[in-house]
């Protein structure tokens, strides 16, 4: 029913927006992830919310000396980057608790100078790698895990079954260019 929904609504759109292909790709694409996705839409959304208020909130408190990545996925956080000291640590977790509807958080920020461009550019690049291997693999859905890479260690999230998480945290484990995988995830069995 919520598919059907979708496409009448995504055909509404194709026809009051002609000339916006781009903006109706992202959409389509968003509303296929969310539809594969064992979260409730709603869970999604606050999800969303989640990530942009602590971020948020986080850029407010610190301008400089920390570089956080805020993952929320069924209102658990993680928190990935680095803090110039233990302070600025405990700061940043306590500001994601505070955030309304975070059930959890697992903070994995490193007490280090931040970050370089170039630095987080490979771990972009190794997020890539692995997100795509996940395609090949039938083992499980590649929209069910969610990948998070900081220094090189990979975090695996979402809501899997036992079997599909260690065939995740298998792949990832093999890709180029991770040293460590870390698994986040909530199981389902």
């Amino acid at each position: 029913m919520r598919t059907l929904l979708s496409m009448a609504l995504l055909g509404a759109a194709l026809v009051n927006l002609g000339g916006c292909f781009p903006l109706v790709a992202v959409g389509m694409g968003t509303g296929a992830l969310m539809a594969d996705d064992r979260r409730t839409t709603a869970t999604y959304l606050t999800d969303e919310e989640i990530e942009l208020k602590a971020s948020g909130r986080i850029h407010d408190t610190y301008k400089d000396g920390v570089h956080v990545n805020v993952t929320s996925f069924n209102r658990r956080v993680l928190l990935t980057g680095e803090a110039v000291d233990a302070g600025a640590r405990a700061k940043v977790e306590q500001i994601v608790r505070e955030v309304p509807n975070v059930r959890e958080v697992q903070d994995e920020i490193a007490v280090s100078s931040v970050s370089t461009i170039l630095a987080r550019s490979g771990d972009s690049y190794v997020s890539t790698k692995v997100k795509a291997r996940f395609l090949d693999d039938r083992r499980f859905s590649a929209n069910h895990v969610k990948v998070v890479t900081e220094a090189h260690t990979v975090f695996l999230m979402g809501l899997v079954k036992h079997e599909e998480g260690d065939a995740a945290a298998d792949i990832a484990a093999k890709s180029s260019g991770v040293v460590k995988v870390v698994k986040v995830f909530e199981y389902i069995d």
